[in-house]
């Protein structure tokens, strides 16, 4: 393998730089779903919640329990505040690493062009001594002949 192109190498470098940019990307993109069932979660909660008081409307509530349920209510949209900073956070994070992967994925194929490029050199080369040997050739038996 002493003679194999260097390229080879960077070709397999950057194809393992670009898996591995996959990988963190899927792994953000499936944190991102995660933070986004939070966040629907906390909504459908704050909702149930909701529900249930405004079920217990027309019946004598203290004021207290009154009191209570708006407290968990600013509880639950601080919550909700809070998940949609980390979701946005998430998706900011789910961004870079497509980006990155993006990068990655364009290094790759400059290589394989590269590559390319050089293989079609090689083979134009290699067309041109084949063709060389044979006009050679035809020459020789052309001149023998011809000596005769």
């Amino acid at each position: 393998m002493a003679n194999a192109d260097p390229l080879l190498l960077v070709l397999k470098l950057a194809n393992d730089a670009e898996e591995q940019a996959a990988l963190l990307l899927k792994s953000a993109q499936l944190e991102c779903q995660k933070r986004l069932n939070q966040l629907s979660a906390l909504n459908n909660y704050r909702l149930e919640y909701m529900k249930q008081m405004q079920s217990q409307q027309g019946q004598a509530i203290s004021a207290s329990h009154y009191h209570q349920f708006h407290r968990f209510i600013r509880q639950i949209d601080d919550a909700i505040t809070q998940q949609n900073r980390v979701v946005a956070d998430g998706e900011k994070q789910k961004e870079y690493r497509q980006q990155h992967w993006l990068e990655k994925q364009k290094k790759r194929k400059a290589v394989e062009l590269l590559l390319a490029s050089k293989e079609k050199k090689r083979q134009v080369v290699e067309q041109k001594r084949e063709q060389k040997m044979t006009d050679e050739f035809a020459s020789q038996q052309f001149y023998r002949r011809h000596q005769r």
